[in-house]
């Protein structure tokens, strides 16, 4: 009767494995883990007590708190209740040690399978024909077509002038022409990124200026704002920007002059008046390098002359101009001037083509050509538009056909 009075509290646990057997287990808060192991063992594992191997090989695990039950201690110091649930798991096999020869082996496979030093290449390689290639070369041949339009456009320039010369209309298409090109540059800023800037507290005409200067990149012109809001020239105007009325109209007047002879000699000095104010109107869309590279590249101790020199020729690219700079400078800033072979297989096409054909009429498609070839970064404004785009896109149709072939 006293061991009835003072015995411990039976508990009532439920108790799974992990092959999906479950069952109940009742015994006091006084048993050890170890005990109640054996217990579930004999349920779940008849026999296999005779190894006694069997019950250090399984562990018992308290399901809420996922807590692994020491065996030494009692259900109660362990702090079990009234209908928990316990699992019953067998505990994962040692690792067991590689064997030497494996360790071994495995050291020399990863050895075979090892990248090849540069002396075992060489060593490899030493009967091979040597082949030297030339990385200005590789360069170069990647911007491949960028170097031929260029040169295409230089040629397609001057074929336009003389279609435009031999216009009877010749004036009226140049005023078109030279309308185009003197009307206000505001009506070419992009009017989101221009209301962007002006809401963040920048004066409209600075604001104008930090786009130009930055290709119409939001960030930056902001950046260049911030840089320059204490410099005193920072609301001079670009130069391009400058007035060119009295231009204009002495060069309108050099066209109706020109147009005016009706004799032959006459017509030869028309053509030739409108070469100059072609010429003329090319100057007027002059290069216009990034500000920013151009201070990187002069901090390394270069010229301003060559750094300009240098964008100008890798398309306003600062990696580029910089190789360009400490490299052979090929091609130099006079080799941009060239044009392309008139006989050339691919010229010839790009002029047999109805497209361009048309296209050469068009006094804006010249001055596509010329602005494109001063500032190759406004090409993608020009493949865009609708009069200037189909004669792009046919010239670099033509030009990868026949670079394939």
């Amino acid at each position: 009767q006293e061991e009835k009075i003072f015995a411990g509290k039976v508990l009532r646990l439920h108790v799974c494995t992990m092959e999906g057997a479950e069952w109940l287990e009742e015994g006091p808060e006084d048993t050890t883990v170890e005990k109640l192991k054996e217990r579930c063992l004999k349920h779940c594992l008849p026999g296999s007590l005779e190894d006694p191997k069997t019950v250090t090989h399984h562990k018992l695990i308290h399901a809420t708190s996922e807590k692994v039950l020491t065996d030494t201690k009692t259900v109660l110091e362990e702090n079990i209740q009234d209908r928990d649930v316990l699992l019953l798991i067998k505990k994962r096999a040692p690792t067991l040690l590689p064997k030497m020869a494996d360790v071994v082996a495995e050291e020399k496979r990863k050895q075979e399978q090892k990248a090849p030093d540069k002396d075992a290449i060489l060593k490899a390689t030493a009967n091979l024909p040597a082949r030297s290639v030339d990385r200005t070369v590789t360069h170069h041949n990647m911007r491949d077509f960028q170097t031929e339009l260029r040169k295409i456009l230089v040629s397609l320039i001057e074929v336009a002038q003389k279609l435009l010369a031999l216009n009877p209309d010749a004036v009226e298409l140049f005023k078109k022409a030279n309308a185009m090109l003197d009307e206000d540059e505001e009506d070419r800023v992009d009017e989101i990124a221009l209301r962007q800037l002006t809401e963040m507290g920048f004066p409209e005409s600075r604001a104008v200026k930090a786009l130009r200067l930055n290709h119409m990149s939001v960030t930056q012109a902001m950046e260049w704002l911030i840089e320059h809001a204490d410099d005193p020239s920072v609301d001079a105007p670009l130069p391009g920007q400058a007035p060119a009325e009295a231009p204009a109209e002495g060069a309108a007047s050099s066209a109706e002059a020109a147009a005016g002879p009706s004799s032959e000699e006459g017509g030869e000095e028309a053509k030739d008046e409108l070469t100059e104010i072609f010429k003329k109107i090319r100057r007027k869309r002059e290069f216009r390098p990034d500000p920013r590279a151009v201070i990187a590249l002069m901090e390394m101790g270069f010229d301003e002359k060559e750094v300009v020199d240098a964008l100008r020729v890798n398309n306003n690219q600062q990696n580029a101009a910089c190789e360009w700079l400490l490299g052979d400078r090929k091609p130099s800033p006079e080799d941009l001037d060239k044009g392309i072979d008139t006989n050339s297989p691919l010229f010839q096409a790009i002029l047999e083509n109805p497209v361009v054909q048309l296209g050469l009429t068009n006094p804006k498609t010249l001055l596509a050509f010329e602005d494109m070839l001063e500032n190759p970064l406004n090409s993608t404004q020009w493949m865009n538009d609708p009069e200037t785009g189909p004669v792009m896109l046919q010239i670099s149709r033509i030009f990868q056909t026949l670079n394939r072939t």
